[in-house]
Parts: structure tokens; C-alpha cells; sequence
């Protein structure tokens, strides 16, 4: 059967996966619905394409075209969801960047991107002073004439979808937050974009009745693929420039959110400002550490339902999903969530496997290393052929992640690779010690890291932020862990004060690393 040249593929049966037919059918179906709102705006789908059709214009008069990279380093606004759409319909590789990067780090990636363009907000206009790339500033507001105003004016007509030819081709270039080294450039394809929104569609329930709140930054990832996602489903994108409590939550209660994505912060800024019950249920979906029982509890009681996402950079944002379900104890789901879940709608398998590529046994105990495979992971590290070919050894990708199968098939993180604390010669899971901290009704984020020691090599040092009017002192943590942990585990000294993050909430612990060695160096031998 395999050889009836019949059966190949033709032009009336296949056509290249690609985000952009996604748009052209929510334009089909929704166009007169209501697609964006930014502030006191708001845009129909028809009108969001006309938005995208002007960027196509304006970029193809600037000589854009096929394989080049576009950058565009914007807050949560209109134009940005366009750009996911605008920049690929080019052929081009949107780059989005990291809103709060220095000048030294944008000017690496620009250069190492060799961007055609970049596109940015009179607010990030700056950091691009002295960057060579030519810089097109966006007007703040439509109608404010400070700036290229893509909301009005004539509408080109075209076809979206019509210059991909190849669905394995490059559609977005997202560079990874650099917490240990330089940034590496992670390529996307058309194809894994598609398939990893309509798998955030189907695993998050999101339709055409959805409210979508941007508190996720969409160049973290692409917004998890949800810039695609939410268009697909003919849902309604709520634009924000900043993520500040008081604007996360007159939104919810001014549109009646259904939906939204942030890091664990954002769930601490809920709990602590929102003073009145969502008007819907809220599903919410974060990443990072797992939510503890008082978040969970104080967020239901506010309408929100929350599931833990487990993915990378590499894997298209999401890649596993953990949602308990209807478990009313909030101890036991707490401790369920802590797991990673199994695998996202559209991924492959996650496995854990250990040195010799096996995978551990689904004990929930024997340690290994996440490893993915399946349409939903990076085509490869830009211009680095040595990073793509160590990431991809033995046909998997390796996340670096330590962790344990559970009999039910469930991951649970113990452990980044780097981050397992050696002390004594015996192996200190970082995680487990920063668990039993937030189980501290005073703690808001904890981050445990190694720090040397004379005797013990080196032993775990606790770095906590605290819940606003708290007077939590040292000694009191301390007895407190002495309480829960083995002696060997327990913190050595505790730092109190604000904890360094990346614009995506990320715990920026190589800092912390640093910290705690020059605090280490001044204190002297212990």
C-alpha cells in the first residue's frame, strides 16, 4: 500500500500546518465578535485583521521578507498578538523580546538574531538607544501620533496563510532567560506552534466565549502559544501593559475573565489585593513552584481554579498539565499539584529516564532526568549546531529537570540538575527544603541554594521573602524547619528580603548563588 503513488500527498490533501490558518478561520467564523480590548478600546476579529494586514504592509514596504527576523520588544498590547500573525505571514521569524532586558543583553540577541528590524513601545524605546538595528516606534495609544499607528488607515488585501510552503519552516526565534551563560536562541516551527495551541485550546477549555487577561508576557514563549490559542478559538484578548494588582483585578471584575496564565507571583498579588470575588470562575494556569495549601484555599474562595503547568523554552512553553480535578481537601490537592502532571494535549510522552537512557522505575522515589520527544519540542538552538546536538543526545531532549514517575504515571520535579545541594555527600533536593518553608503562612517566596562550607562542602542557605507586615524572625524559621526536616537539610542560614526575578516571575537563583557565596566569604569559616 505504501507504494500506490496514488495515495501521495497532493495539493487537495495537504496543505502546511501553520498558526496563520487559524486566524483565517476565526476571521470566517467570529469577525464581527469582539477579538481585543486594550484599556478603553476594544477591536472586532475583523478589525484585529486589519490591524495584522497593516503590519504586513508596513514591514513588506520596509523590504521584510522570507527568512527574516523580525524583533519586537512590546508590552502585552494589540499589536503584539498581531505580530505573531503579521511577522510569519511574511515568511519572516518573529523574535520577541524580554521587555526588561539591558541594553548589553538586547544588543547580544539582536546581533545574534541579525534582526531586520525591531518594533517597540515609546516606553521600551530606550533600552534600544544604542543598538544598530533600525528601531520603529509604535504610537502609545490609537490616534496619539507619537509614533506608527497600525489602527487605522487602508487595509491591504491579502492571504495570510499563502507564502508557507513548508510547515517545518521558522516561525517564531525565542531566547532563553540566560540564567547560566549566554541566552541560546530557540527556533519554532509553523507546525509545533499549530499543534501546541490547539493543544492549550483543548486542555484549557478555552472557546469563542472565553476571556482571556494577558498577565503572561508573550514574549515569554510566545505567551505559551496562547497569542495562537486564544485567536484560534475565536476568544477575546484582555491587553495588559503592566501586570500590577489593581489592573489584574479591575479587569477580572470589568470583563469577567475566564481565563489567564502568570507565574506564582501573580497569584501572591491575587491573593493579597483582590478584595471581592471574580463575577466567574477564573481557571488559571501557572508554572514554577507548585501552589501551597493557603494559595489554594484564599484563590478559591476568590473564584479562581488553578493548574500547574510543567514546560521549557524548549518545549513550546507547556508540556505537561496537572489539574486534580474535584478534590474538595485542600491539603490533598496542594499535594497533588505538587506533581507535574502528564503529558499536554498535543506533546509527547515525558519520561524520566536515568544515565544509561532507561527509564526509572514508577516507584515515585528513584531519581532521573525529564526527558521530551514529540512535535512540540524545538527545532534546535539557533546557529549553535554543538547546544542542539547535546540537548537532542539519544533522540530525546534532555530538560536538565530531575525527577520521579509515580505509579500513576505523574512527573514530580525534585530538582534543576545544578541546583541538587551536596553536603556531607549527601544529595539535598533544594525543592523539597523551599516545599516545607512555603507550607510558613509568612512566607510569600523562598528559594534555597547552595553555599560553601568548610566542613560539609557546601550546605543549603534560605533566601525568603515575606508576606507584607510580617516579623518572622531567623530564629523562629529555623526552629520551625526544625520541626519538619532532617537535620542535614535544614537551612544553615536564612536571608531575608526581596528575591530576584526575571520579567516571567522566574527565581533568578544564580544570583542568589553569588550572594550567598560573597555573604559566605564575609562571614568566614563557619
Amino acid at each position: 500500500m505504501l507504494s500506490m503513488k496514488h495515495l501521495a500527498s497532493s495539493d487537495a490533501n495537504f496543505r502546511p500546518l501553520t498558526p496563520l490558518d487559524l486566524l483565517d478561520r476565526t476571521l470566517e467564523f467570529y469577525g464581527e465578535r469582539v477579538g481585543v480590548i486594550w484599556g478603553d478600546h476594544s477591536w472586532t476579529y475583523a478589525e484585529f485583521g486589519s490591524i495584522v494586514a497593516r503590519l504586513v504592509g508596513y514591514l513588506r514596504a520596509q523590504g521584510v521578507g522570507a527568512g527574516d527576523v523580525v524583533s519586537v520588544m512590546l508590552p502585552n498590547r494589540p499589536e503584539m498578538v498581531a505580530a505573531h500573525f503579521a511577522i510569519p505571514a511574511l515568511g519572516a521569524v518573529l523574535n520577541t523580546l524580554n521587555t526588561r532586558l539591558e541594553p548589553n543583553d538586547l544588543g547580544y540577541i539582536l546581533d545574534h538574531a541579525d534582526s531586520r528590524i525591531v518594533l517597540c513601545a515609546p516606553e521600551t524605546e530606550m533600552a534600544l538607544a544604542g543598538c544598530d538595528t533600525p528601531v520603529t516606534r509604535l504610537c502609545s495609544a490609537p490616534g496619539a501620533g507619537d509614533g506608527l499607528d497600525l489602527f487605522s488607515g487602508s487595509v491591504p488585501d491579502m492571504d495570510f496563510a499563502v507564502g508557507i510552503a513548508d510547515e517545518g519552516q521558522p516561525i517564531s526565534l525565542n531566547y532563553t532567560s540566560g540564567t547560566t551563560g549566554k541566552p541560546k536562541g530557540v527556533v519554532y516551527t509553523h507546525r509545533g506552534a499549530y499543534l501546541n495551541a490547539l493543544g492549550s485550546v483543548l486542555a484549557l477549555g478555552v472557546n469563542e466565549h472565553s476571556r482571556y487577561l494577558w498577565t503572561l508576557p508573550m514574549f515569554h514563549c510566545n505567551g505559551w502559544c496562547h497569542a495562537w490559542a486564544v485567536t484560534a478559538a475565536g476568544a477575546t484578548h484582555i491587553c495588559l501593559d503592566k501586570v500590577k494588582p489593581r489592573l489584574i483585578t479591575d479587569a477580572i471584575q470589568a470583563h469577567a475573565v475566564t481565563h489567564m496564565s502568570c507565574a506564582p507571583v501573580v497569584l501572591y498579588m491575587l491573593l493579597e489585593h483582590a478584595t471581592e470575588p471574580s463575577p466567574v470562575r477564573v481557571r488559571i494556569t501557572t508554572g514554577g513552584s507548585a501552589p501551597t495549601p493557603a494559595l489554594l484555599a484564599g484563590l478559591s474562595k476568590l473564584g479562581f481554579d488553578i493548574a500547574h503547568l510543567y514546560g521549557l523554552t524548549e518545549s513550546y512553553g507547556p508540556a505537561t498539565l496537572n489539574d486534580p480535578g474535584d478534590v474538595s481537601d485542600i491539603e490533598t490537592r496542594a499535594a497533588l499539584m505538587a506533581r507535574q502532571g502528564r503529558r499536554h494535549m498535543t506533546a509527547g510522552r515525558a519520561r524520566v529516564v536515568d544515565e544509561s537512557g532507561c527509564d526509572v522505575p514508577a516507584d515515585g522515589q528513584t531519581l532521573g532526568e525529564i526527558v521530551l520527544a514529540g512535535n512540540t519540542v524545538m527545532a534546535g538552538y539557533y546557529r549553535d549546531p554543538e547546544a542542539t546536538a547535546a540537548a537532542f543526545r539519544g533522540g530525546v531532549f534532555h530538560s536538565g529537570d530531575l525527577a520521579v514517575m509515580h505509579p500513576d504515571g505523574q512527573i514530580e520535579i525534585r530538582d534543576r540538575a545544578k541546583d541538587i545541594i551536596i553536603s556531607g555527600g549527601e544529595n539535598i533536593s533544594s525543592l523539597e527544603v523551599e516545599k516545607t518553608l512555603y507550607q510558613h503562612p509568612d512566607i510569600r517566596l523562598t528559594a534555597v541554594v547552595a553555599a560553601p562550607h568548610a566542613k560539609w562542602g557546601e550546605t543549603p542557605w534560605a533566601f525568603v521573602e515575606l508576606v507584607d507586615g510580617s516579623s518572622l524572625t531567623a530564629d523562629a524559621l529555623d526552629q520551625f524547619c526544625r520541626e519538619r526536616l532532617a537535620g542535614f537539610k535544614r537551612p544553615r542560614h536564612f536571608v531575608f528580603g526581596p528575591l530576584p526575578r526575571t520579567a516571567t516571575g522566574k527565581i533568578q537563583k544564580f544570583l542568589l548563588r553569588k550572594d550567598a557565596l560573597r555573604i559566605a566569604r564575609d562571614r568566614g569559616p563557619q
